[in-house]
């Protein structure tokens, strides 16, 4: 069936015809909107989300105990190594494929395709998965003002009403309604273009940040510092539940608060000078952020016994610890905006991956299809918008979030294969950035990939085996015909 197509498996892009293309094309592309300032707002905006507000309390419950706070340094160590190597590829390539485009030069087409098949569950299922963590801090300000939305509407079909940790009287749900809307209401904002979004996003990552400061200060000033004693538990006698193995899958399960600074590159096309911009907007957003994580980890595990921390709002627990009210509801809201905002940088991030893509001929042209007048890509943000919305209103919180770490540890890692492959292939082409300790970073960036990949569950590993075989089979039959090559 694909005599004669075989050797099309591994062609690869010239990184020279990238740079040559971008620049030719550069009146007629994606609207060049974006300064080094909005790229690290971008950035922001994508990281701090469930992590900070949700994934702390439950790493350190079931997981960590107070060495959460390790954990997050871990992660944040591992995205350090991987951070670096974006910001030299996305320097050098300034395109909107992100880590698509750089495995399509370094290891060839049916690579490429298999990672921005995998970029979706970085993207779109992690923009569905924190859409379910926005609508339980959503309901539970609706509640707060003394407006109950019927179960059944706040309740995804296929969540199981009878397992464990659900509520008492929990009921069947029929769709999650707040999840699917913010996520069609914040697709609408996109569709209309890149500055209006930027600017809301801009707004509501001053908002979070300044919250995210608030429960440290005000926190600080409550830590009963016997509360991180032992700062780590012993272990219980299974791998990954307290002590040092438990320190690590914290980090694996922490990773999914990190996601967010790659989509900076994914907005490479868009800035204004992207050789200078989108490796500050890299960096600077994950050294900001980081710093955040710890010391929001720190005060929350102060504060509150690790072992009640396990809860769909950690932080506003933690503020109702210090007696002060109003910081409750203040982090609630604020919890609100940030898994906003990590939801517009998740969509964003995906139909730019399927721009790139659908350019390529991987995927139908319909992808690739600009607006004639707010040059986004219209039509491919609104059938993202409304799969996205069905998977948020229909699946379970502990479905969608499962898959997403493990397919953004793989793309990291082949980023970080990718420097140390450009370096051999082209030592001749000028970096505007260049990553430090080559090749010793990038090598650091894979084994941590690797080391928080295998602290993954079992059940993990077989669901990504599904999908990618899924992936390579509308390869065979799509993209393999269609690819536009050199050669």
């Amino acid at each position: 069936m694909f005599q004669g197509a075989s050797k099309s498996y591994l062609n690869r892009k010239s990184v020279h015809k990238i740079i040559a293309d971008h620049a030719a094309a550069d009146g007629d592309g994606l609207k060049r909107a974006l300064g080094w300032a909005s790229l690290m707002s971008l950035g922001v905006g994508g990281i701090i989300g469930a992590g900070i507000f949700v994934l702390t309390g439950t790493a350190a419950a079931n997981y960590a105990g107070p060495g959460v706070m390790i954990s997050f340094m871990l992660s944040g160590l591992a995205c350090a190594f991987v951070a670096l190597c974006y910001a030299e590829l996305a320097s050098l390539i300034p395109v909107a494929g992100s880590t698509y485009t750089y495995t399509y030069v370094t290891l060839g087409e049916i690579f490429a395709w298999i990672i921005g098949w995998n970029l979706v569950l970085e993207y779109a299922a992690g923009a569905a998965t924190v859409a379910v963590g926005w609508a339980g801090y959503f309901n539970r300000v609706m509640q707060g003002l003394g407006i109950h939305v019927p179960p059944e509407l706040t309740t995804a079909f296929f969540a199981d009403p009878t397992a464990h940790g659900a509520p008492p009287g929990a009921v069947h749900g029929l769709f999650n309604v707040p999840a699917a809307a913010i996520i069609l209401l914040l697709t609408a904002l996109l569709v209309r273009g890149t500055s209006e979004s930027t600017l809301f996003n801009n707004v509501i990552v001053a908002i979070k940040v300044t919250v995210v400061l608030m429960v440290i200060v005000f926190g600080a000033a409550h830590i009963d510092h016997a509360n991180w004693s032992p700062l780590i538990p012993d272990n219980t006698g299974d791998f990954g539940t307290f002590g040092w193995s438990g320190v690590v899958r914290g980090a694996s399960v922490v990773f999914f608060a990190y996601i967010g600074f790659d989509s900076v590159s994914t907005a490479a096309q868009e800035a204004h000078n992207p050789q200078r911009d989108v490796p500050i907007g890299i960096v600077g957003s994950l050294i900001i952020c980081t710093i955040l994580y710890i010391a929001v980890a720190a005060v929350a595990t102060g504060v509150v016994n690790y072992k009640e921390l396990g809860v769909p709002d950690p932080m506003a627990l933690v503020m109702d610890r210090t007696g002060v009210s109003w910081l409750a509801w203040a982090v609630k809201l604020g919890a609100l905006a940030g898994l906003t905002t990590a939801i517009l940088v998740l969509l964003y991030g995906q139909t730019r991956i399927f721009f790139a893509m659908a350019h390529d001929g991987l995927l139908p042209p319909i992808f690739a299809r600009l607006h004639p007048a707010w040059r986004t890509p219209a039509v491919s943000q609104i059938l993202v918008g409304v799969v996205v919305a069905l998977a948020a209103g229909l699946l379970p919180l502990d479905i969608l979030g499962e898959m997403v770490s493990i397919g953004t540890l793989a793309a990291f890692a082949l980023v970080c294969f990718a420097v140390l492959n450009l370096r051999k292939m082209h030592p001749e082409i000028a970096r505007p950035f260049r990553a430090p300790g080559i090749p010793w970073l990038p090598i650091a960036g894979i084994l941590s990939c690797f080391a928080l990949m295998a602290a993954l569950p079992l059940d993990t590993w077989l669901r990504l085996l599904i999908w990618t075989v899924i992936g390579i089979a509308i390869y065979l039959f799509y993209g393999l015909k269609h690819a536009k090559r050199l050669n």
